[in-house]
């Protein structure tokens, strides 16, 4: 907008506030504000302020009556209005002055640039929620693989289960597949994990002799019972929270049953593509799977291992089998500074899409993260096991902390200071809101090369209870100034000076795809929304001539898939601070 028609709009507005100001007297000034005497036309003698006019007629509030963009400036505004209202309706009649004309010349052209920074603000918001929409459908995740066997794996005879594939403190997980082509049976045949057999005892090594190995696409994850009992409605109760990534049909056989008499169950996690997806879960006996023996036998029945304490019947939770962990990832490669950004990239936007759902991880390590390399190496993370989330619908993000036994969530070492140092009390309540996003930041050192700050024992290791900010050491100068700012800033101790996890995972879409674009001094919305367009078309284009996405594209199409202004400018505010502090 040219000056000359900011200052005409504002002289408007400002017309129409002062004569608000001088109009017929109310009982306050539109804030609060009680009313004095004045001078003002309209005050009759003798007339007490905020006195009716006539009999019958009621107090009138008056306000300022400006648009709603513009409640923030009314407490200047109310300021500056009382001023001019001194200095115009103050002054006998002939005139205010040349003072007074500049004062309120000058209150007009602000209003008028005000108007006209919303007016772009509210372009940029309109340009981004199109290409959010456009985006939104074409993010689509990968195909469900047994979605064409809808009403099928729902019970472990269904499977031919492998090798194992990893264990933790709670859960064994082994490779697993469905022997629906003739291919695949004849192979079980000759191993002997045909499902007329049933997976009740698996010899271990036998599947070293097979002439040819089955391809394994699916993961089966046994979970152990010790405390649930043996009922169906008990374990699904219990391990409810290893739920919350399932998908509609996962949960619509056996657990639809039961969730139907208990009318209750976990909070559902929409789907995204760094968040882990189960396929399906269902409660079957406990089988003597390869290994068991050795790796768990404390937790088998009885009537598997004499001395084992777990109950017959446990939850099986079916998803897609991913080549390794995150640890295992970093142990045998070392990303570089740009594909590590892009792997903490994935992790923030994994996290941001909990948080927007309302979800809490609470235990975020590297054992937590699995990898799926792309057709160029280049890997894919996703976050995975849901068994110490926070997910109640009655609390979202905010949990009452009213003792010692209430669970805080797990890995002690990456919890971060607001949950570690919280205090129980009849109001104390934890928010978890950034909680997150700080073990993101503290997963970033292990991501980018370095030991893990917050691991380890003597001097050298951090407690996130006591630890200061400057103790945090410095990652390598070859990895890029934002990232390092970030990986600070995300491990601040205060959690209101921390940024959100959407924040943080567009400031570094920002600083990997809008370099140029960024480089500039001023950089107003209509140049953003002109980038973001551009990135729109290329990353179409992108995606339709490629015949598998590689990881950048599907994080550009994840970037503009979840655009919503006011986060974007946050983190674009924040970048060209950080930039310019350089």
């Amino acid at each position: 907008m040219a000056v000359r028609q900011a200052l005409g709009r504002g002289l408007q507005l400002g017309r129409a506030l002062l004569l608000r100001f001088t109009a017929k007297p109310g009982p306050t000034y539109g804030w609060g504000r009680p009313e004095r005497p004045g001078p003002a036309a309209g005050w009759g003698r003798g007339k007490r302020p905020g006195q009716a006019a006539g009999p019958g007629a009621e107090p009138r509030r008056l306000g300022l009556g400006l648009p709603g963009r513009y409640r923030f400036f009314r407490q200047s505004v109310a300021g500056l209005a009382a001023r001019l209202q001194r200095q115009f309706v103050g002054r006998p009649r002939g005139g205010a002055g040349p003072c007074g004309r500049a004062v309120f010349l000058a209150f007009g052209l602000g209003l008028g640039l005000i108007e006209e920074k919303q007016a772009e603000g509210r372009r940029a918001a309109s340009a981004c929620e199109e290409i959010q929409a456009v985006f939104t459908q074409k993010n689509k995740l990968l195909p469900d693989p047994l979605d064409a066997r809808r009403w099928q794996g729902f019970r472990l005879e269904e499977y031919l289960i492998g090798k194992s594939i990893g264990k933790g403190c709670s859960a064994a997980v082994y490779e697993a597949t469905m022997p629906v082509l003739p291919q695949n049976q004849q192979v079980a045949g000759s191993i002997g994990l045909l499902p007329g057999r049933g997976p009740e005892i698996i010899p271990r090594g036998e599947e070293e002799q097979a002439p040819l190995a089955p391809a394994f696409p699916l993961a089966i994850k046994m979970m152990w019972n010790i405390s649930a009992g043996s009922s169906s409605e008990a374990i699904f109760s219990t391990m409810s929270q290893e739920l919350v990534p399932a998908s509609r049909v996962a949960l619509a056989g056996e657990y639809g049953a039961v969730a139907h008499r208990s009318k209750g169950g976990p909070k559902q996690l929409a789907a995204h593509p760094n968040v882990i997806r189960v396929f399906r879960a269902f409660t079957s006996s406990v089988p003597l799977l390869p290994g068991a023996l050795l790796d768990y036998p404390d937790v088998l029945p009885p009537r598997l291992h004499p001395e084992g304490l777990g109950h017959g019947r446990t939850l099986f939770l079916v998803m897609k089998n991913y080549s390794c962990t995150l640890r295992q990832y970093l142990h045998g490669n070392s990303p570089s500074p740009r594909l590590a950004t892009v792997m903490t990239l994935q992790l923030l936007e994994g996290v941001a899409h909990l948080v927007q759902q309302g979800v809490a991880h609470r235990d975020l390590k590297s054992d937590n993260v699995l990898v799926e390399p792309d057709a160029d190496g280049c890997p894919w993370l996703v976050i995975t096991d849901f068994g110490c989330c926070l997910a109640d619908e009655r609390v979202g993000l905010q949990l009452p902390f009213t003792s010692w036994y209430v669970d805080r969530g797990g890995n002690g070492c990456l919890m971060a200071p607001e949950v570690s140092t919280a205090c129980p009390g009849p109001r104390a309540v934890i928010d978890y809101s950034k909680a997150d996003a700080w073990a993101v930041g503290a997963l970033a050192y292990e991501i980018f090369g370095l030991p893990n700050p917050f691991y380890g024992q003597g001097r050298a290791r951090l407690e996130s209870r006591s630890y200061q900010e400057a103790q945090l050491p410095a990652l390598p100068e070859s990895v890029p100034p934002e990232a390092r700012q970030l990986v600070r800033s995300l491990l601040q101790r205060d959690a209101s000076k921390r940024p959100s996890a959407r924040v943080a995972a567009n400031l570094l879409h920002l600083s990997l795809w809008g370099e140029r674009t960024l480089a500039l001094k001023d950089l107003k919305p209509d140049k953003m929304i002109g980038w973001l367009l551009q990135q729109s078309a290329a990353t179409l284009l992108a995606n339709r001539l490629a015949e598998k996405n590689c990881v950048e594209t599907r994080m550009k199409m994840l970037f503009l898939a979840n655009l919503e202004y006011e986060a974007l400018s946050q983190a674009a505010l924040l970048l060209c601070s950080w930039r310019a502090a350089l």
